[in-house]
């Protein structure tokens, strides 16, 4: 597995989402476990709101793997807070992430978490009390690293002003379809065209390259926002056999293509896939040490209907 920059060390370019195991059986999320290890994926995505309740789908993790010491020290375990879906709303006060980290560590069955993110962008954030927050919990060893998830190049220079642990990840909605993180700047000062409209801040993807912070792409398969899978949508055609001459070519599933159009950005950025299907887990990740020609990408980036001025 093709390994990229995070933080200080490297982690794999394929990292398997946790978010849809909560109907699962032990079996099947061991299974899934072993087929994403099997694949090179060391690194597994988690978030306190996963599942139907608070924690649900961590603690189905660890009741279902019931890691050793030994094996928990082999892989990372990242989760997100901030989401309060109870009371509809977003919360970076200190007692919040606080609190949702001890649940994390509970529900994990661990000791520390290797890496927490901001999930999304709460309007009343006070950078004093988030960095009050990491502060605590990398003193205690609680957490190890620091990242955010849908933030935009001001929102992270802001919680920068108080926050002083590097921010190692920001996790962003990708695929070769919805891909305005990528498309918008291509288009950029072109009038009157949808895809120039600057709707990130400006240049979130530029901005990460420059500050060291590593994209985890998610839905990288969505045709748009949790508009359902693109690959094998008549929909989209013509990207279909694009990917399809491709994977052929390659001799990958389809699925494999989806991903490397991903990871062949130089920006070196993670994939991380939502399917609880070992066979998909598999396929998507032999993408990542696939090299697709400069002529390949944009050829998808074409068919998939975005504008190439």
């Amino acid at each position: 597995m093709k390994t990229v920059p995070f933080g200080t060390t490297t982690a794999p370019a394929v990292i398997a989402g946790m978010m849809r195991i909560d109907g699962k059986e032990h079996a099947e999320i061991r299974e899934l476990y072993d087929t994403a290890r099997a694949a090179g994926i060391d690194f597994f995505d988690h978030a306190d709101i996963y599942g139907g309740s608070m924690h649900f789908c961590e603690g189905r993790f660890a009741d279902a793997l019931a890691l050793t010491d030994a094996e928990r020290d082999e892989i990372v375990l990242q989760t997100k807070c901030g989401i309060v879906p109870a009371q509809g709303m977003f919360d970076f006060s200190y007692e919040h992430i606080l609190a949702q980290v001890e649940g994390s560590l509970r529900a994990l069955r661990t000791d520390r978490i290797d890496v927490l993110l901001l999930h999304r962008p709460d309007a009343l954030v006070e950078p004093d009390e988030v960095a009050r927050a990491f502060d605590e919990l990398e003193a205690s060893g609680k957490v190890l690293a620091f990242g955010v998830s849908n933030h935009t190049p001001r929102q992270i220079d802001l919680l920068r002003t108080a926050v002083r642990q590097p921010l190692v990840a920001n996790q962003l909605q990708l695929s070769i379809t919805h891909a305005p993180i990528i498309a918008q700047p291509i288009a950029a000062n072109m009038s009157g065209e949808e895809q120039s409209v600057v709707r990130d801040g400006g240049g979130i993807v530029e901005y990460c390259r420059i500050n060291g912070i590593t994209v985890q792409a998610w839905s990288p398969f969505q045709g748009g926002f949790f508009t359902g899978v693109f690959l094998g949508d008549p929909a989209y055609a013509e990207l279909n056999a694009v990917i399809d001459r491709l994977a052929a070519t390659y001799e990958v599933e389809p699925i494999a293509i989806a991903t490397a159009w991903i990871t062949r950005h130089p920006a070196n950025m993670q994939v991380v896939l939502g399917t609880t299907t070992p066979g998909r887990v598999r396929d998507a990740a032999a993408g990542a040490d696939l090299a697709l020609t400069r002529a390949e990408w944009y050829e998808l980036f074409r068919a998939a209907g975005h504008l190439l001025p």
